[in-house]
């Protein structure tokens, strides 16, 4: 261990962890909790992240996919990822009582694919295949809505029309994979209407920002996070594209010694679902093995707030906590 020792400085990406969007779905369900009692059914994970969702179902949330295990009149929320008008219509024939805790950057792409269909638009949605946000968006209609995710498959997808596309993005993406895709379905539909503020959500920009600072200043990143974290998974990338050894955590138990080795300085971010206590025992642990200093690089202080939904937003709740 006498190497680990040599881990001179652990630097703190800034900002990291939770978003507003995160914090205001994890807190939907702790007050649907505490104001209906449990259990509240959660379609989907609520944030993909396990620490949460552990700590969800230990307080009475039971996470679903399907809402034929929904008992008749539960509560029933839709995760931060958004949900498909298939699993709306169904919801409300079966008469649960819903929250929304859909993320309302997500929301704002729902709503523009419903106004750009109406005015005849087809799209091309920049996504991964399967993922819970893309399933939700691009069942947002019918049909006329393809997924592509990589320039090969801008030039394979066949529109009914081609004076009237629009492109939309998974919130999530990796900011310059999107924009190399985007460059290309410009190139292959000239007149494509982009969005009039990107897609891909302020807090996924600023720690992708974050870990373009931070990935230079060190020699091994650790990025905590769940495997199942899209934007987790994009800050792991980044750092390793810009050079940098870097390895994802979902609990301080998975960090491992032999990443450490030679490596003086510690970069250490956390997605956007990752809440705050999992980064302080990450950091316990590399203090464990021999971390001397720890620092907070500058970055963009974050002030967004998202409202609560009607029936769960009442001043007498007491304002809760993080999602430990």
């Amino acid at each position: 261990m006498a190497d680990h020792a040599r881990i001179d400085e652990v630097l703190l990406a800034e900002p990291r962890g939770f978003c507003a969007g995160v914090d205001r779905a994890i807190e939907i369900v702790e007050r649907a909790l505490r104001k209906f009692g449990a259990p509240i059914y959660v379609r989907h994970e609520i944030v993909h992240n396990t620490y949460v969702v552990n700590d969800l179902k230990a307080k009475g949330a039971v996470f679903i996919e399907d809402l034929a295990e929904v008992p008749p009149g539960a509560t029933l929320v839709f995760s931060a990822h958004g949900v498909s008008q298939a699993v709306r219509r169904e919801a409300a024939a079966r008469g649960f009582s819903v929250f929304d805790a859909t993320c309302p950057l997500v929301t704002k792409v729902h709503v523009e694919v419903a106004k750009l269909h109406k005015e005849g638009y087809e799209f091309i949605m920049i996504g991964h295949k399967g993922h819970p946000e893309v399933e939700g968006t691009m069942g947002q209609l019918e049909a006329g809505i393809h997924l592509v995710e990589d320039v090969e498959d801008v030039f394979r997808v066949r529109p009914a029309q081609e004076e009237k596309i629009a492109v939309v993005t998974q919130t999530t993406l990796s900011v310059d994979d999107a924009a190399h895709i985007l460059a290309a379905v410009k190139q292959r539909f000239p007149k494509v209407r982009e969005p009039k503020k990107q897609d891909i959500c302020y807090a996924t920009q600023n720690r992708q920002d974050a870990v373009k600072l931070l990935a230079p200043a060190v020699d091994v990143v650790i990025v905590v996070g769940s495997p199942t974290s899209s934007n987790s998974n994009r800050l792991q990338e980044l750092a390793q594209r810009l050079g940098t050894p870097a390895y994802m955590v979902d609990k301080p138990e998975d960090l491992q010694p032999q990443w450490l080795e030679g490596r003086h300085r510690v970069g250490l971010t956390a997605g956007a679902s990752a809440p705050d206590i999992l980064v302080q025992q990450v950091i316990a642990r590399l203090r464990e093995f021999g971390a001397l200093s720890l620092r907070s690089l500058p970055g963009v202080e974050e002030t967004v707030h998202f409202p609560l939904p009607m029936g769960l937003g009442d001043k007498s709740m007491a304002a809760l906590g993080g999602a430990a």
